[in-house]
C-alpha cells in the first residue's frame, strides 16, 4: 500500500546566519490568512523571538504573492464572539510586540490582512508590481488589525482615507512615494533585497539595533518632548556597553568592529 504524502505545511521557517525567513505558502488561496495560517505565523515568530541566534526575521509569501487578504470563506459566518474566542487578531499582536527586526518581502498582493501584516514590520521591501490596499469596505467591513491606525501614521489621513473608503490598491512605486514602504526592488527580487538588508543589520551592534527599535516604537505615539527624552536616555545608556567602546575604537583604528551584544 502506497503511503499518502504528507501535506506541505502552509507556513515554513528557515534559519541561517542570524536571519530567519518565515514563508506563507498557501498557493490555492493566494496565501490568504485563515486561522491555521495566522496561528502558525504567530507560533513561528514567538519561537524565533526566543532564539538568541536570530537577529532579523523576514516575512514573505511563496508563489509570487505575499498575502491576498484574510480568508473570506472562513470569516463570512463569524460573530463578534467568534473573533474574541478564536483570537483572530493574535498574530498581529505577536508581530507588533516582537523585539527583533521584522522585514516584509512583498511580491504580488498585500491586501487587507496581508497589508496589515506588512505594516506590523519595521521595513517593507516590495517588487515593483506589488499591490497594497485595504479593500475590506468592499465586503462590508473595515480594517481590523491595525490597518487604519498604521496607515494614517505612515501616509497621513487623506491618503489613508482614500485607500480605506474606496478599497483601491496602489502599486509599489506609488506606495513608496507615499511613505508606505521602505523600497522597491525589481519584480521577483524583493526577498533577495530583504535578505541583503537583513544581513547588513546582523552586522550592526545588537544593543543599538534593539534600542533604535524600542525608541521608534514607543516614540511615535507620544508627545515630542517625551520621545526626545526616550531617545536621549537610550543614547546615553549605550555608552555603558562594550559594543560602544568596540565600535568607536575600531573606527579610530580603521578596522572592522567585532560586536558581541554586551
Amino acid at each position: 500500500m502506497t503511503a499518502t504524502p504528507a501535506a506541505k505545511p502552509p507556513v515554513t521557517t528557515t534559519r541561517a546566519d542570524g536571519i530567519a525567513v518565515v514563508t506563507i505558502d498557501r498557493p490555492e488561496r493566494r496565501n490568504a490568512l485563515n486561522l491555521e495560517v495566522k496561528g502558525l505565523i504567530a507560533d513561528a515568530v514567538e519561537s524565533l523571538t526566543a532564539d538568541d541566534t536570530v537577529r532579523v526575521i523576514v516575512l514573505t509569501g511563496a508563489g509570487g504573492c505575499f498575502v491576498a487578504g484574510t480568508d473570506i470563506a472562513e470569516m463570512v459566518a463569524m460573530t463578534p464572539q467568534t473573533h474574541v474566542a478564536q483570537r483572530t487578531g493574535h498574530v498581529f499582536d505577536v508581530l507588533r510586540h516582537c523585539p527583533k527586526i521584522l522585514i516584509a518581502a512583498i511580491e504580488g498582493y498585500a491586501l487587507g490582512g496581508g497589508c496589515e501584516l506588512a505594516l506590523c514590520c519595521d521595513m517593507i521591501v516590495a517588487g515593483d508590481d506589488a499591490a497594497f490596499g485595504q479593500p475590506e469596505i468592499r465586503v462590508g467591513i473595515m480594517p481590523g488589525a491595525g490597518g487604519s491606525q498604521r496607515l494614517i501614521r505612515a501616509i497621513g489621513k487623506y491618503r489613508a482615507m482614500k485607500l480605506m473608503l474606496t478599497g483601491e490598491a496602489v502599486k509599489a512605486p506609488e506606495a513608496l512615494a507615499m511613505g508606505m514602504i521602505t523600497e522597491v526592488a525589481p519584480k521577483g527580487g524583493a526577498l533577495d533585497r530583504a535578505l541583503a538588508l537583513a544581513t547588513t543589520i546582523t552586522r550592526m551592534p545588537p544593543l543599538a539595533v534593539r534600542a533604535i527599535k524600542e525608541v521608534v516604537g514607543l516614540g511615535q505615539d507620544v508627545p515630542l518632548e517625551t520621545a526626545l527624552a526616550l531617545e536621549r536616555k537610550a543614547f546615553v545608556m549605550l555608552f555603558d556597553s562594550a559594543d560602544q567602546k568596540e565600535g568607536m575604537t575600531a573606527f579610530l583604528e580603521k578596522r572592522k568592529p567585532v560586536y558581541q551584544g554586551r
